[in-house]
Protein backbone atom coordinates (compact mmCIF):
# COMPACT_ATOMS: atom_id res chain seq x y z
CA UNK A 1 0.00 0.00 0.00
CA UNK A 2 1.63 3.23 -1.08
CA UNK A 3 1.45 6.21 1.13
CA UNK A 4 -0.84 8.55 0.54
CA UNK A 5 -0.05 11.40 3.10
CA UNK A 6 3.04 12.81 3.52
CA UNK A 7 5.23 10.86 6.33
CA UNK A 8 7.61 12.91 8.86
CA UNK A 9 10.98 11.15 9.09
CA UNK A 10 13.81 12.31 11.53
CA UNK A 11 17.13 12.81 9.76
CA UNK A 12 19.60 12.58 12.78
CA UNK A 13 21.58 9.53 11.85
CA UNK A 14 22.21 11.12 8.39
CA UNK A 15 24.85 13.38 9.99
CA UNK A 16 24.82 11.31 13.29
CA UNK A 17 24.56 8.03 13.09
CA UNK A 18 26.87 4.80 12.22
CA UNK A 19 26.35 3.54 8.79
CA UNK A 20 23.63 0.96 9.41
CA UNK A 21 21.64 3.65 11.24
CA UNK A 22 22.02 5.81 7.95
CA UNK A 23 21.10 3.06 5.65
CA UNK A 24 17.74 2.16 7.80
CA UNK A 25 16.82 5.73 7.80
CA UNK A 26 18.01 5.86 4.12
CA UNK A 27 14.90 3.23 3.27
CA UNK A 28 12.22 5.61 4.98
CA UNK A 29 13.42 8.10 2.65
CA UNK A 30 13.15 5.86 -0.24
CA UNK A 31 9.65 4.68 0.64
CA UNK A 32 8.94 8.27 0.88
CA UNK A 33 10.17 9.48 -2.32
CA UNK A 34 9.11 6.03 -4.72
CA UNK A 35 5.28 6.36 -2.92
CA UNK A 36 4.42 10.56 -2.83
CA UNK A 37 7.90 12.80 -2.96
CA UNK A 38 7.44 14.84 -0.25
CA UNK A 39 8.69 13.99 3.17
CA UNK A 40 8.82 16.03 5.89
CA UNK A 41 12.43 15.89 8.09
CA UNK A 42 13.68 17.16 12.01
CA UNK A 43 16.95 16.64 13.21
CA UNK A 44 18.44 18.77 10.51
CA UNK A 45 20.71 20.99 12.55
CA UNK A 46 19.98 24.19 11.03
CA UNK A 47 19.17 27.18 13.75
CA UNK A 48 15.49 28.37 14.01
CA UNK A 49 17.07 31.27 14.90
CA UNK A 50 18.44 32.49 11.39
CA UNK A 51 15.02 30.94 9.84
CA UNK A 52 13.16 33.55 12.03
CA UNK A 53 15.64 36.39 11.58
CA UNK A 54 15.40 35.55 7.36
CA UNK A 55 11.56 35.72 7.86
CA UNK A 56 11.93 38.98 9.58
CA UNK A 57 14.27 41.17 7.04
CA UNK A 58 12.01 39.49 4.12
CA UNK A 59 9.06 40.84 5.89
CA UNK A 60 10.83 44.66 5.85
CA UNK A 61 11.41 43.93 2.18
CA UNK A 62 7.88 43.09 0.76
CA UNK A 63 6.25 46.17 2.86
CA UNK A 64 8.78 48.51 0.95
CA UNK A 65 7.00 50.55 -2.40
CA UNK A 66 7.02 48.59 -5.44
CA UNK A 67 8.64 51.23 -7.28
CA UNK A 68 11.80 50.78 -5.05
CA UNK A 69 11.46 46.67 -5.20
CA UNK A 70 11.55 47.08 -8.41
CA UNK A 71 14.76 48.72 -9.10
CA UNK A 72 16.40 44.50 -8.43
CA UNK A 73 13.34 43.28 -10.65
CA UNK A 74 14.49 40.19 -12.12
CA UNK A 75 16.62 41.16 -15.17
CA UNK A 76 15.47 38.33 -17.70
CA UNK A 77 13.55 35.23 -17.92
CA UNK A 78 16.88 32.71 -18.02
CA UNK A 79 18.46 35.21 -14.89
CA UNK A 80 16.58 33.45 -11.48
CA UNK A 81 17.82 36.69 -9.52
CA UNK A 82 16.04 39.53 -7.68
CA UNK A 83 12.10 40.64 -7.42
CA UNK A 84 9.48 39.61 -8.92
CA UNK A 85 6.28 40.37 -8.76
CA UNK A 86 2.63 39.69 -8.19
CA UNK A 87 1.49 37.38 -10.58
CA UNK A 88 4.80 38.23 -13.20
CA UNK A 89 5.46 34.35 -12.93
CA UNK A 90 2.92 31.10 -13.70
CA UNK A 91 4.66 27.76 -12.84
CA UNK A 92 1.71 25.79 -14.20
CA UNK A 93 3.19 26.86 -17.85
CA UNK A 94 6.20 24.31 -16.85
CA UNK A 95 3.79 21.92 -17.24
CA UNK A 96 2.36 22.90 -20.59
CA UNK A 97 -0.82 25.13 -19.45
CA UNK A 98 0.12 27.88 -21.86
CA UNK A 99 -2.75 30.05 -20.49
CA UNK A 100 -2.44 29.66 -16.79
CA UNK A 101 -2.59 33.21 -14.70
CA UNK A 102 0.27 34.60 -12.96
CA UNK A 103 0.53 33.43 -9.47
CA UNK A 104 -0.43 35.36 -6.89
CA UNK A 105 3.14 35.77 -4.86
CA UNK A 106 5.45 38.28 -4.46
CA UNK A 107 9.09 36.87 -4.26
CA UNK A 108 12.84 37.56 -4.22
CA UNK A 109 15.57 34.94 -5.11
CA UNK A 110 19.24 34.77 -4.96
CA UNK A 111 21.47 32.25 -6.51
CA UNK A 112 25.27 31.24 -5.20
CA UNK A 113 26.95 33.16 -3.14
CA UNK A 114 30.46 31.81 -3.33
CA UNK A 115 31.29 32.06 -6.95
CA UNK A 116 34.87 32.97 -7.57
CA UNK A 117 36.36 34.47 -10.98
CA UNK A 118 37.61 31.20 -12.37
CA UNK A 119 37.40 29.48 -16.11
CA UNK A 120 34.39 27.26 -14.81
CA UNK A 121 32.37 29.87 -13.23
CA UNK A 122 32.72 32.20 -16.21
CA UNK A 123 32.44 29.90 -19.44
CA UNK A 124 30.09 29.69 -21.73
CA UNK A 125 28.58 26.72 -20.89
CA UNK A 126 27.90 28.34 -16.97
CA UNK A 127 25.26 30.76 -18.83
CA UNK A 128 23.40 32.88 -16.93
CA UNK A 129 23.56 30.48 -13.74
CA UNK A 130 26.17 32.18 -11.80
CA UNK A 131 24.49 35.82 -12.54
CA UNK A 132 25.61 38.11 -9.53
CA UNK A 133 22.98 38.56 -7.03
CA UNK A 134 20.55 41.53 -6.76
CA UNK A 135 20.53 42.73 -3.62
CA UNK A 136 18.36 45.63 -2.06
CA UNK A 137 19.91 48.96 -0.47
CA UNK A 138 17.16 48.21 2.19
CA UNK A 139 17.05 46.51 4.91
CA UNK A 140 21.05 46.54 5.56
CA UNK A 141 20.69 43.00 7.28
CA UNK A 142 18.81 41.58 4.68
CA UNK A 143 21.99 40.53 2.41
CA UNK A 144 24.38 38.83 4.94
CA UNK A 145 21.16 36.39 6.33
CA UNK A 146 20.03 35.72 3.04
CA UNK A 147 24.03 34.83 2.18
CA UNK A 148 24.03 32.62 5.25
CA UNK A 149 20.76 30.81 5.10
CA UNK A 150 22.33 29.92 1.42
CA UNK A 151 25.02 28.14 2.58
CA UNK A 152 23.30 26.28 5.81
CA UNK A 153 20.58 24.68 3.23
CA UNK A 154 23.42 23.89 1.18
CA UNK A 155 25.20 22.18 3.63
CA UNK A 156 21.60 20.21 4.46
CA UNK A 157 20.95 19.81 0.98
CA UNK A 158 24.39 17.92 0.54
CA UNK A 159 23.39 15.82 3.62
CA UNK A 160 20.62 14.92 2.27
CA UNK A 161 21.88 13.99 -1.49
CA UNK A 162 24.28 11.67 0.22
CA UNK A 163 20.72 9.77 2.42
CA UNK A 164 19.40 9.71 -1.12
CA UNK A 165 22.61 7.89 -2.75
CA UNK A 166 22.40 5.39 0.20
CA UNK A 167 18.76 5.05 -0.67
CA UNK A 168 19.68 4.18 -4.36
CA UNK A 169 21.96 1.83 -3.91
CA UNK A 170 25.07 3.90 -4.30
CA UNK A 171 27.89 4.71 -2.81
CA UNK A 172 27.54 7.44 0.12
CA UNK A 173 29.20 9.65 -1.29
CA UNK A 174 28.75 9.45 -5.43
CA UNK A 175 26.32 12.96 -5.46
CA UNK A 176 29.45 14.95 -3.86
CA UNK A 177 31.23 15.72 -7.06
CA UNK A 178 28.24 16.20 -9.06
CA UNK A 179 26.70 19.26 -6.38
CA UNK A 180 29.96 20.44 -5.25
CA UNK A 181 29.48 23.79 -7.43
CA UNK A 182 26.06 23.28 -7.32
CA UNK A 183 23.38 26.35 -9.20
CA UNK A 184 20.84 26.69 -6.65
CA UNK A 185 18.32 29.05 -5.86
CA UNK A 186 16.97 31.04 -2.77
CA UNK A 187 13.39 32.35 -2.98
CA UNK A 188 11.77 34.05 -0.36
CA UNK A 189 7.38 33.89 -1.22
CA UNK A 190 5.14 36.00 0.39
CA UNK A 191 1.58 35.36 -0.29
CA UNK A 192 -0.44 38.69 0.28
CA UNK A 193 -4.04 38.19 1.82
CA UNK A 194 -6.97 38.73 -0.60
CA UNK A 195 -9.56 40.92 0.34
CA UNK A 196 -10.57 40.81 -3.06
CA UNK A 197 -11.46 37.34 -5.20
CA UNK A 198 -8.42 35.57 -7.53
CA UNK A 199 -9.37 35.44 -11.08
CA UNK A 200 -10.84 32.16 -12.16
CA UNK A 201 -7.92 29.57 -12.16
CA UNK A 202 -5.64 31.69 -10.74
CA UNK A 203 -4.01 30.15 -7.67
CA UNK A 204 -1.34 31.49 -5.37
CA UNK A 205 0.93 29.07 -7.20
CA UNK A 206 -0.20 26.67 -9.89
CA UNK A 207 0.02 22.79 -10.32
CA UNK A 208 4.08 22.23 -11.11
CA UNK A 209 6.77 19.82 -10.18
CA UNK A 210 10.03 21.27 -9.27
CA UNK A 211 12.72 21.62 -11.73
CA UNK A 212 15.81 20.22 -9.93
CA UNK A 213 17.26 17.82 -7.48
CA UNK A 214 15.34 18.53 -4.38
CA UNK A 215 13.76 21.17 -2.73
CA UNK A 216 13.70 22.29 0.78
CA UNK A 217 10.95 24.29 2.44
CA UNK A 218 9.87 26.35 5.50
CA UNK A 219 6.96 27.80 5.41
CA UNK A 220 3.79 29.07 7.83
CA UNK A 221 0.90 27.31 9.24
CA UNK A 222 -1.80 29.85 7.73
CA UNK A 223 -5.21 29.81 5.63
CA UNK A 224 -4.27 29.02 1.96
CA UNK A 225 -1.48 26.40 1.84
CA UNK A 226 0.72 24.01 0.02
CA UNK A 227 -1.25 20.87 -1.05
CA UNK A 228 0.25 17.79 -2.71
CA UNK A 229 -1.60 15.31 -5.30
CA UNK A 230 -0.97 11.50 -3.93
CA UNK A 231 -1.49 8.36 -6.00
CA UNK A 232 -5.22 8.15 -5.09
CA UNK A 233 -5.67 11.30 -7.28
CA UNK A 234 -6.83 13.76 -4.27
CA UNK A 235 -5.14 16.85 -3.36
CA UNK A 236 -3.55 16.52 0.54
CA UNK A 237 -2.08 18.60 3.14
CA UNK A 238 1.29 18.82 4.01
CA UNK A 239 2.03 18.84 7.84
CA UNK A 240 2.89 22.13 9.16
CA UNK A 241 5.50 21.34 12.23
CA UNK A 242 7.62 24.02 13.82
CA UNK A 243 11.22 23.32 13.67
CA UNK A 244 10.95 21.09 10.47
CA UNK A 245 11.27 21.36 7.20
CA UNK A 246 9.10 20.09 4.34
CA UNK A 247 11.70 18.53 1.32
CA UNK A 248 10.59 16.96 -2.25
CA UNK A 249 11.88 15.42 -5.11
CA UNK A 250 12.35 17.27 -8.49
CA UNK A 251 11.88 16.89 -12.40
CA UNK A 252 16.04 16.25 -12.47
CA UNK A 253 16.05 13.74 -9.75
CA UNK A 254 12.47 11.44 -10.95
CA UNK A 255 15.67 11.68 -14.32
CA UNK A 256 18.20 10.36 -12.82
CA UNK A 257 16.22 7.99 -11.18
CA UNK A 258 13.91 6.62 -14.24
CA UNK A 259 10.71 7.89 -12.42
CA UNK A 260 11.57 5.47 -9.40
CA UNK A 261 11.19 8.72 -7.40
CA UNK A 262 8.48 11.04 -8.09
CA UNK A 263 8.31 14.80 -8.85
CA UNK A 264 4.68 15.15 -7.66
CA UNK A 265 2.72 17.84 -8.88
CA UNK A 266 1.81 20.38 -5.92
CA UNK A 267 -0.12 23.86 -5.70
CA UNK A 268 -0.47 26.70 -3.26
CA UNK A 269 -4.27 27.38 -2.84
CA UNK A 270 -6.10 30.06 -1.84
CA UNK A 271 -7.64 30.54 1.66
CA UNK A 272 -11.32 30.16 2.33
CA UNK A 273 -12.95 33.37 1.52
CA UNK A 274 -14.25 33.62 5.19
CA UNK A 275 -10.33 33.46 6.21
CA UNK A 276 -8.70 35.85 3.21
CA UNK A 277 -8.50 38.67 4.83
CA UNK A 278 -5.88 37.54 7.54
CA UNK A 279 -4.08 34.71 5.60
CA UNK A 280 -0.60 36.66 4.81
CA UNK A 281 2.24 33.57 4.73
CA UNK A 282 5.54 33.72 3.84
CA UNK A 283 7.70 30.91 2.14
CA UNK A 284 11.44 30.21 2.74
CA UNK A 285 12.15 27.60 -0.08
CA UNK A 286 15.59 26.58 -1.20
CA UNK A 287 15.75 25.18 -4.76
CA UNK A 288 18.79 22.77 -5.18
CA UNK A 289 20.10 21.99 -8.03
CA UNK A 290 23.54 20.24 -9.24
CA UNK A 291 26.38 21.70 -10.90
CA UNK A 292 24.89 22.85 -14.23
CA UNK A 293 26.98 20.51 -16.47
CA UNK A 294 26.29 17.62 -14.37
CA UNK A 295 24.86 14.59 -17.06
CA UNK A 296 21.51 13.97 -15.96
CA UNK A 297 21.81 10.09 -16.95
CA UNK A 298 19.71 7.09 -15.88
CA UNK A 299 21.21 6.12 -12.63
CA UNK A 300 22.73 2.44 -12.93
CA UNK A 301 20.98 1.38 -10.08
CA UNK A 302 17.76 2.30 -11.67
CA UNK A 303 17.63 0.81 -15.10
CA UNK A 304 18.23 -3.01 -16.23
CA UNK A 305 16.27 -5.65 -17.80
CA UNK A 306 12.62 -4.66 -18.42
CA UNK A 307 13.67 -1.22 -17.28
CA UNK A 308 15.05 0.70 -19.76
CA UNK A 309 15.92 4.45 -19.50
CA UNK A 310 12.65 6.40 -19.71
CA UNK A 311 14.30 9.82 -20.47
CA UNK A 312 17.13 11.12 -23.15
CA UNK A 313 20.16 12.82 -21.34
CA UNK A 314 20.10 16.31 -20.63
CA UNK A 315 22.33 18.37 -17.98
CA UNK A 316 21.62 20.07 -14.96
CA UNK A 317 21.46 23.82 -16.08
CA UNK A 318 20.34 23.20 -19.52
CA UNK A 319 16.83 21.91 -17.93
CA UNK A 320 16.62 24.65 -15.44
CA UNK A 321 17.25 27.44 -18.41
CA UNK A 322 14.07 25.85 -20.23
CA UNK A 323 11.82 25.89 -17.37
CA UNK A 324 12.56 29.42 -16.07
CA UNK A 325 11.53 30.87 -19.47
CA UNK A 326 8.57 28.97 -19.64
CA UNK A 327 7.26 29.74 -16.64
CA UNK A 328 7.20 33.94 -17.27
CA UNK A 329 3.73 35.26 -17.13
CA UNK A 330 4.97 38.25 -18.85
Amino acid sequence: MPLLQVPVIDITPLHAGDLAARRQRAAEIDRACRDIGFLVISGHGVAETMLDEVAAVSRAFFTIETAEKQRIARPGMDIARGYIGLGAESVARSQGILDAPGDLNESLMIGPVDVSDTPYYRAPAAGRHFHPNLWPARPPALRPLYEQCFRDLSRLAATIMRGFALALELDEAFFDPLIDRHISRLRVRRYPAQPQPPAPGQLRVGAHSDYGSLTILRTEDAPGGLQVFNRAGDWVGVPIIPGTFIINIGELMARWTNDRWRATLHRVVNPPRAEAHDSERLSIVFFHNPNYDTDITCLPTCTGPGTPPRYPPTTSGAHLRGQFTRTQAA
